[in-house]
């Protein structure tokens, strides 16, 4: 025997917004974006005016309501919404974290407008590097552990709550070979530091990061350079810190001054330090975890926000480095050897 839903429970969840203007920009070109969430959550959206009526089941229709109403934030407060955007916040309503772009803490301001964490896992970064005077990000590529970073560093430079930015990576692909390369020692590890710029690139106009790097409110300088140095009233920023020796990792670490934060962020998988060198992002996690002051923040694929090939590409690396089951029949047996080499 069947028992038939109460009326209420089959009622569309009616939803009315105070622009139309922001409204078309909500359902985006063609209605691509409530296409996305009706596709994703198994929902039926249908609008007229300024009110959208949401069918399904009772739970669809509320995480399709957090869903429009966080992106409807996003606007309501400069940002603008993607793809990329209605992807992050259909995902938070997945794993039940019901908080929308529109809480303060959790917007970053920057000169380009305003950015928000696109995961619940980078909403907790962002709070934590303001929280913290020191914050460790480890993750993998594409799970905004630098782009955020940098996203605070400017919003707390421009807020006057820091004097200045100081953004750091090893140049370890150089090694003794940085000589040979043409130019200037600028022209040198400028290659390896590309990224950084790229990221604040993002955040301000052309002319403002020029300007800003030739008076020093903004510095980019691989770790060898900070020796010897203490950082005061800054923002410091490690970036690719699984790429740092223990010695540099607790130098740069200590190069921390009166006023100052930092963000350490690196990717404990992509290790390029030479064949027996521990690496010093492992250590300090291991050594510094728990310290008052210091957070460790862990992200992961469903952090991820670039194509969405990149996640399925962690997921198959993951899988493929995953640790194998030696009781399976499938399993190397002796006749699976191979010899090594002679060459």
């Amino acid at each position: 025997m069947s028992v038939a839903p109460d009326a209420k429970s089959l009622a569309p969840l009616v939803i009315d917004f105070d622009d139309n203007r922001l409204l078309r920009a909500l359902f985006g070109a063609h209605d691509r974006h409530v296409a996305q969430i009706e596709q994703r959550l198994g929902v039926s959206i249908s609008s007229r005016g300024n009110r959208v009526a949401i069918a399904g089941d009772p739970w669809a229709r509320q995480a399709t309501a957090t869903v429009l109403n966080g992106l409807y934030s996003r606007l309501r407060q400069g940002m603008e919404v993607a793809e990329i955007d209605v992807d992050a916040a259909i995902r938070m309503a997945e794993l039940g974290d019901g908080a929308t772009a529109d809480a303060d803490e959790i917007v970053i301001r920057v000169r380009r407008g305003a950015l928000a964490p696109r995961s619940p896992n980078q909403r907790r970064y962002v709070r934590e590097m303001r929280d913290h005077e020191l914050v460790f990000a480890l993750g993998p590529a594409g799970t905004g552990k630098t782009f955020l970073a940098v996203g605070v560093a400017v919003s707390m430079l421009l807020e006057g709550e820091v004097d200045r930015i100081v953004l750091s990576r090893p140049a370890v692909e150089a090694g003794e070979r940085l000589g040979f390369l043409p130019g200037d020692m600028r022209d040198k590890i400028d290659p390896y530091l590309r990224p950084l710029y790229d990221a604040l690139h993002l955040m301000l106009p052309a002319e403002q990061v020029a300007k800003r790097l030739d008076s020093g409110d903004i510095e980019i300088a691989p770790v060898a350079f900070m020796r010897g140095r203490t950082l005061t009233n800054a923002f410091v920023i490690l970036d690719e810190a699984q790429n740092t020796s223990p010695v540099q990792m607790k130098m740069l670490l200590t190069r921390l001054g009166e006023g100052s934060r930092m963000a350490v962020t690196g990717d404990l998988t992509q290790v390029d330090l030479p064949t027996g060198t521990p690496c010093g992002l492992a250590e300090a996690v291991r050594v510094l975890e728990g310290i008052e002051g210091i957070s460790v923040v862990r992200l992961n694929e469903d952090d991820v926000f670039r194509h969405h090939l990149v996640t399925r590409i962690i997921r198959a690396y993951d899988a493929k480095d995953a640790p194998v089951d030696k009781r399976s029949p499938k399993g190397a047996g002796p006749e699976d050897k191979t010899e090594p080499d002679p060459g």
